[in-house]
């Protein structure tokens, strides 16, 4: 099969995260900051036992995308199953739902995850990841990509899983230069996206540690890669795309100055837009402050005085104190 057609070479894609990329926050991303070429759903754990059903896929997937054409060819769904879990009937669901794109994780480092047999498990088992693969790739007609690290414990396998994955008919890899017992320690090593760029026949997308506007640029040169996928630095700099598009193509110089005073125009959209979606679905005030709390992390690290800002919005008893912290913010 030859489906690759999802999204163009030199994509930015948003990556899935669990907790994060739900419905509500992919509609706000795809409203607020279009210049993402690609959204995934967080994984839907396949169940070993339990009902496995249509409203199962779409609560997961989001009624709202699939029922609007243009969100729908930027939004992809990603499954993390085992040899043991209900991999058919999930993807036959996804078959009829005519789903254009189905990612498999194979980079989950959860230790839970992992003793169940699923995500990173998978590298270090060729057997069950053939049986994963070969079942999924049997019964659907879309793209069928997968998300990797380079191995379990170590890369000692590394050439041979990818050749596996290839020889089952995936149709594009995705490969976050870690081994999933480095979890996100150190720093990705880019050498290995290099390597497989070289190994493989099938579309190659970079995936860790990609910051700032040079690094997408660095990463394109430096491994050839098709594409790149954000995981980490998206919830930093959820506009990061919009940056490389403006300051990368139009060859524009960045000014670190302007870039501070862009980040807080482009965090009032960003959790103006959250907070409007969040609403749109019934969250009361409290659950959308609990993930407003969680997306705080990593924002403020640009700022001279991150630790403090960071503290006072942690900190926030209320969604209305949260928003005060941001409206006071300079």
């Amino acid at each position: 099969m030859n489906n690759f057609d999802v999204f163009k070479k030199n994509s930015l894609l948003f990556a899935p995260m669990e907790g994060i990329t739900d419905e509500p926050y992919r509609i706000a991303m795809l409203k607020t900051f279009p210049e993402w070429d690609q959204f995934f759903t967080d994984f839907l754990r396949v169940p070993t036992v339990g009902k496995v059903n249509e409203k199962l896929i779409m609560d997961h997937y989001g009624p709202r995308i699939h029922a609007n054409e243009s969100w729908r060819k930027k939004n992809s769904f990603q499954i993390l199953t085992t040899p043991r879990a209900q991999t058919l009937a999930a993807v036959e669901i996804l078959e009829s739902l005519k789903m254009h794109h189905l990612d498999l994780n194979l980079g989950c480092p959860s230790k839970k995850v992992n003793s169940h047999l699923g995500g990173a498990y998978l590298l270090s088992d060729h057997k069950a990841l053939k049986t994963v693969l070969s079942t999924i790739r049997k019964n659907f007609t879309g793209c069928f990509t997968v998300k990797m690290r380079i191995g379990y414990r170590d890369d000692i396998n590394f050439s041979d899983t990818l050749k596996l994955i290839q020889d089952e008919g995936v149709e594009a890899i995705t490969l976050h230069a870690r081994t999933r017992d480095q979890l996100y320690k150190g720093t990705a090593d880019w050498n290995y996206i290099a390597r497989a760029v070289s190994e493989v026949k099938v579309p190659l997308i970079g995936n860790g540690d990609i910051w700032l506007v040079d690094d997408i640029e660095n990463i394109f040169v430096n491994t050839k890669c098709h594409s790149v996928m954000f995981g980490r630095s998206a919830l930093k700099t959820p506009w990061l795309a919009k940056l490389y598009k403006e300051y990368i193509e139009d060859d524009a110089h960045i000014d670190e100055t302007y870039l501070l005073f862009q980040r807080k125009n482009y965090l009032d959209q960003y959790f103006e837009a959250l907070l409007r979606e969040y609403r749109e679905i019934g969250w009361p005030d409290n659950l959308i402050l609990k993930r407003f709390k969680s997306f705080s992390r990593n924002l403020f690290d640009d700022y001279e005085d991150f630790e403090t800002i960071r503290g006072s919005f942690l900190r926030s008893e209320s969604l209305a104190a949260f928003l005060d912290h941001l409206a006071a913010l300079k």
